[in-house]
């Protein structure tokens, strides 16, 4: 790879079009997601210097106008005059769609962005932009603004050539921007999303430091992350409320035709296996052909392992490739060139040769770590819960016990409880999952049959975070909700015989609703990943207030939405707070809560599957006082935009 980057590895496959016209083609929506997508595209250029050794500190700024200033120390965007266009690198990059460096090998060998429309983008989508580039003891600087002109809007445009702007120390990059509110819903970025993103790429590029600064009204933060341990830390940060089986995670690093792998794995007291991969720094939570190397590389070498064990011996065991996985806890990071992603949501890597790759090198490397004498207390442990998995699975199997109660799950009866809708076109329909009886009644008389149904939870569901999958079968309550959706369960889970494409959580917003949606997005995280991956799951958002003066009712969501209302409508306006859904009539729960043209829903999406798996551990496990912790620092009932705010984020 070259480590020079001037203008003329600057390619340009495209000019820029129609973003403005249909932003959601390419930043997913124009709502808090898409706002985000903003800021990713921007780090991620960031990212990409870092991780190709050229950058180790980046800082990100939420300004107190609510613009964004994304800084790194690399090489600089180039500021040379491109050969074909007659302008500078740097308006190529922010003017023109699919243009960037990323398209050779030259330049960068592994890419996160490698479609070259990041800057361009977030240029077309924000009010105005400003690009500074420190480069040969130069300060470079150009601006960019939306602006009317001859009654048409031109988005993007710069305000004037590339230009010197002084002398500096300092290399890098700094583009500081501000989202254009006539595009978005709202411009207020989540600092704890943020954080989120940044920490996990901290632990993805071991040494690299990165900064998040918050100078918005009324706040005044700073965080900073720097893991010298890499993945290796991160695996310990995720299974910190764990209990682990080794102390110390198993790490495999290595290189296989030009494919860099990295893998971190440790075993804890839980049934449940968590597999976490990236390529190029980017998450892959639909798997694809590096986990599928993997998963072929731990069988191989833990059945070779049990041949040569006696306790396996003595228990006459035939293992299955998931019996080597319970418990397990895995982040796998690849550098691959020329990626190719699949998947409704492309976060599948579908490049066969990585699949081989990795295979290799997991396979070299935990052989070699088996076969070591001084790790032999470790591997005696791992055999033993792979021992004891195959023992209960070959027991279940036997007894027909998970198959048994599969079925009865697939055929209970729901008479009494679910109350079906009559439409049959499963992509149009919605089952509503409603806490307690009363709201369950309210909202069966209150809703559209012709394609809503409801399920009311007669009780609270069991947390199965610390149960076996035979005892949530046993659960009267999932059950149910398995017989509604009609498609199976876990690894028979079919989702072509899905019978409601929008499934919605409905429970009170205090502590017991709370606990309800932790519970079942706990389930649907463990049982049903997909269907949160596809972005089937939902949670209502009832209003938590009603402002009346005469025939006029406002309903409000939050507070500020309440103060708004009643400074709306005038003295004498009468305020009602809801604690529950019971207390809603029907009219007023379809009113609110079940018209589409009316109702607010939050999308529960896996951006971050691993920091969700780490709260879930937090809130659901055996672990009580990070669970207080953490309940006290973010879950105040009385506050409801507060609540509102964090649930959102889900």
């Amino acid at each position: 790879m070259s480590t020079s980057y001037t203008v003329d590895d600057i390619q340009v496959l495209e000019g820029l079009d129609a973003v403005r016209r249909r932003p959601g083609m390419y930043i997913g929506s124009t709502g808090h997601r898409g706002l985000h997508h903003l800021l990713w595209e921007i780090i991620d250029n960031s990212i990409d210097e870092a991780a190709n050794g050229f950058a180790d500190t980046i800082t990100v700024t939420l300004n107190e106008d609510l613009s964004v200033t994304v800084e790194d120390n690399g090489r600089g965007i180039p500021v040379g005059i491109h050969p074909e266009l007659h302008i500078s690198g740097v308006e190529v990059v922010f003017t023109q769609l699919h243009a960037g460096g990323k398209f050779n090998n030259e330049s960068y060998s592994f890419s996160g962005g490698l479609h070259g429309v990041g800057a361009s983008v977030v240029n077309a989508l924000s009010k105005w932009l400003k690009v500074e580039v420190y480069f040969g003891g130069k300060i470079y600087e150009q601006e960019y603004a939306s602006v009317f002109e001859g009654g048409k809007l031109h988005a993007g445009k710069p305000q004037y050539a590339l230009r010197e702007a002084g002398t500096t120390n300092k290399r890098g990059t700094k583009i500081t921007y501000l989202a254009d509110a006539t595009v978005f819903d709202d411009l207020n970025l989540h600092f704890d999303r943020i954080a989120r993103r940044l920490r996990e790429l901290a632990f993805l590029i071991r040494g690299i430091t990165i900064h998040l600064v918050d100078k918005r009204e009324g706040k005044s933060r700073k965080v900073s992350f720097n893991y010298s341990g890499g993945i290796s830390d991160f695996l310990l940060d995720m299974n910190q409320d764990k209990e682990a089986l080794h102390p110390l995670p198993i790490v495999i690093e290595g290189e296989k035709n030009g494919i860099w792998a990295s893998l971190a794995m440790q075993y804890v007291s839980g049934e449940s296996e968590s597999i976490y991969s990236y390529v190029n720094n980017i998450p892959t939570p639909e798997g694809g052909t590096h986990e599928t190397g993997f998963k072929t590389a731990i069988t191989k070498v833990m059945n070779e392992y049990m041949r040569n064990s006696s306790a396996a011996a003595k228990e006459k065991i035939s293992f299955e490739g998931e019996d080597f996985r319970e418990g397990l806890t895995a982040i796998l990071s690849l550098k691959i060139k020329n990626v190719q992603f699949e998947g409704q949501t492309k976060t599948r890597l579908g490049n066969t040769e990585a699949r081989t790759a990795v295979e290799g090198i997991v396979f070299e490397g935990l052989s070699e770590y088996f076969s070591d004498l001084s790790n032999t207390a470790v591997c005696a442990r791992i055999a033993e819960k792979a021992i004891t998995a195959a023992k209960v699975r070959e027991a279940a199997k036997k007894a027909k016990k998970i198959e048994r109660e599969k079925s009865k799950a697939d055929s209970a009866p729901l008479v009494g409880k679910l109350s079906a809708c009559t439409g049959k076109i499963a992509e149009k329909n919605e089952l509503f999952i409603v806490e307690g009886d009363s709201a369950g009644g309210n909202a069966k008389m209150g809703r559209d049959r012709r394609f809503q149904a409801i399920l009311p939870l007669r009780g609270k569901p069991l947390n199965v975070e610390k149960k076996r999958i035979e005892q949530v079968l046993q659960n009267e309550e999932f059950r149910s909700i398995i017989t509604a959706l009609g498609a199976g369960f876990d690894k028979s889970f079919d989702k072509s015989s899905l019978k409601y494409h929008k499934i919605i959580i409905l429970a009170d917003a205090d502590q017991d609703g709370a606990h309800i949606r932790a519970i079942l997005l706990t389930f649907f995280f463990r049982y049903y990943r997909s269907l949160i991956a596809d972005g089937h799951v939902y949670i209502a958002q009832p209003p938590l207030y009603s402002i009346k003066k005469g025939k006029q009712v406002v309903w409000a969501h939050t507070e500020k939405q309440l103060n708004e209302a009643k400074a709306r409508l005038g003295r004498g306006a009468e305020v009602k707070r809801y604690k529950g859904l019971g207390e809603m009539s029907k009219e007023q729960l379809w009113e609110t809560t079940l018209d589409p043209e009316a109702r607010v829903l939050v999308q529960v999406g896996l951006e971050d599957a691993a920091s969700c798996d780490r709260i879930i551990a937090t809130l659901m496990g055996d672990n009580v006082e990070p669970r207080k912790q953490y309940i006290s620092e973010y879950a105040n009932f009385n506050k409801p935009d507060r609540f509102q705010a964090n649930t959102q984020e889900a």
